[in-house]
């Protein structure tokens, strides 16, 4: 079997989609991001206040509040009561995300994501190795030990050190040691571990993938038997371990993980159009036309 001229990773998707349409997601996840941080930052800069507060808590257009329910549940372990509409905010926000998918805010929302992916960019254009990598049960225990400090310490202990509102904040009072704490999380994913901020030690995700692994929206590689075993889904994906059950494996398609941040960045990538969007109940896959010959596999991509 002769294996296919390689292309650079994304190439090929290029190629077959164009350039937007092997970007779309990623471009569509830039414009999310960077509405939620306007949304925060027009009324300490212009005076619009559409929204009041930051990520960790906030009241939209004066009716609707909204709590990171990581935030809430520190505060209940450290023994304060919220109040009513900051409990009515973090239920709102834990169905929503519980809904759509947890860690959708790591890939969608979080403003450290261009931070990171970035990052992995530079890793990948430096050929960097691999670097450190923590398990990944690492995140789950910070998350544990974040809420015991909580309950200890009578404090929300995250936010002392959290960079999404030390962002938010930075943005708004001057960045500061802020800009240190960026550079800091850029660094490490850099040199020290790929994808490891995100990957394996925010607690933040760790939190919001167990809240969204009974989600409803899921990637799913429904035409997996058209995979030419190009690598280049496992090259852009944050989480690539989620990938081979669903592309490789002999049940669904669909990928179940919780790790999943549903970044859409798979479906970009693939020229042949394995991935898509879909719900928790669609285990359909498409087969091939019987007239078609099996695709040939390309050199591999180390990833």
């Amino acid at each position: 079997m002769t294996a296919r001229t390689y292309m650079p990773l994304g190439q090929e998707a290029i190629a077959a989609k164009g350039w937007l349409g092997a970007h779309k997601y990623l471009l569509l996840r830039r414009t999310s991001q960077l509405f939620f941080l306007v949304l925060f930052l027009l009324g300490p800069w212009f005076g619009i206040w559409i929204v009041q507060g930051t990520l960790a808590g906030s009241l939209t257009l004066g009716v609707l509040p909204l709590t990171d329910p990581f935030i809430f549940l520190q505060s209940l372990i450290a023994g304060h009561w919220p109040a009513l509409t900051a409990a009515i905010g973090a239920i709102i926000v834990l169905v929503a995300y519980a809904l759509i998918g947890g860690r959708v805010y790591c890939s969608w929302v979080c403003p450290i994501n261009p931070v990171t992916d970035g990052a992995h960019w530079l890793h990948r254009k430096l050929r960097l190795q691999k670097g450190w990598q923590p398990k990944r049960g690492a995140r789950l225990w910070i998350m544990a030990t974040v809420l015991i400090v909580s309950g200890l310490t009578g404090t929300i202990a995250w936010e002392l050190v959290n960079p999404i509102t030390m962002l938010h904040r930075g943005l708004i009072f001057g960045m500061g040691f802020v800009w240190a704490m960026v550079a800091a999380i850029f660094l490490f994913d850099l040199f020290v571990s790929r994808h490891g901020w995100c990957g394996h030690i925010c607690p933040v995700g760790a939190f919001y993938g167990l809240v969204g692994s009974k989600a409803m929206l899921r990637v799913s590689a429904t035409n997996r038997t058209a995979c030419d075993d190009c690598m280049d889904c496992y090259a852009v994906c944050p989480e690539n371990h989620v990938i081979s059950p669903a592309l490789k494996g002999k049940d669904t398609p669909l990928i179940l993980s919780p790790d999943c941040t549903n970044c859409g960045r798979c479906i970009d990538i693939c020229a042949e159009d394995v991935f898509k969007f879909t719900h928790r109940f669609d285990a359909l896959t498409v087969a091939p036309p019987e007239s078609t010959a099996a695709p040939q596999p390309r050199a591999s991509r180390p990833f």
